[in-house]
């Protein structure tokens, strides 16, 4: 039997891991306002995948080894800001393409760039071995109950995150026919990585 008595907890929780913004927010908030509401639908798509993989980590076990072996969350967060900085530069160097029009976050495969941020996001990471364990209650079948929390996390995380990104896409919109202001989007995209990538950088040459 699955213990659903703890989802009001938990889903207080998560809201409250998902709402300071991070990778993933930043990503769909820079990937609507240059790309659209479509390229948002894409992304929090890649998102979502990605969040997918790690909740059926944690069900299946591969939790217990990053707890046991902490150097991997650094390297996945070092691997996350290389990412990010990727990202910025692949943003800045191409923005002048909008002003003829064009959104290179909108061409360039917005499902799978989601998918490698909520990857390489540490938040996620700590979120699925630092907390689901603690909302088993008095389930039966453990494995069960987290596959149910890693889905109803996901599923949150669709619902606000997909939300956002769409009406940043609306925004967008207003600004499809205007290249000067597309190129500005671009820009501030790509300084959202860029300070996004700083932040997890500090973080680790402060630890």
């Amino acid at each position: 039997m699955l213990d659903v008595g703890v989802l009001p907890g938990f889903v207080a929780v998560i809201l409250l891991f998902l709402v300071p913004p991070g990778p993933d927010m930043a990503y769909l908030v820079a990937v609507g306002l240059v790309g659209g509401r479509g390229a948002a639908l894409k992304a929090i798509s890649g998102i979502g995948t990605g969040m997918s993989v790690y909740a059926a980590a944690v069900v299946v076990g591969v939790a217990e080894i990053a707890r046991t072996h902490p150097r991997l969350l650094d390297a996945v967060k070092l691997f996350g800001a290389a990412y990010l900085l990727w990202l910025a530069s692949v943003t800045l160097r191409n923005a002048h393409t909008s002003a003829d029009g064009s959104s290179d976050i909108s061409s360039g495969r917005p499902y799978l760039r989601g998918v490698m941020v909520s990857l390489t996001n540490p938040k996620v990471i700590l979120f699925f071995l630092a907390v689901l364990p603690q909302f088993l209650g008095d389930t039966q079948n453990a494995g069960l109950q987290l596959a149910m929390l890693g889905a109803v996390t996901v599923l949150v995380e669709v619902l606000l995150y997909g939300t956002i990104g769409v009406l940043a896409g609306a925004f967008q919109a207003r600004f499809r026919r205007s290249g000067k202001a597309g190129a500005g989007l671009n820009y501030l995209a790509g300084i959202v990585y860029l300070v996004l990538a700083g932040a997890i950088l500090t973080e680790l040459i402060l630890k």
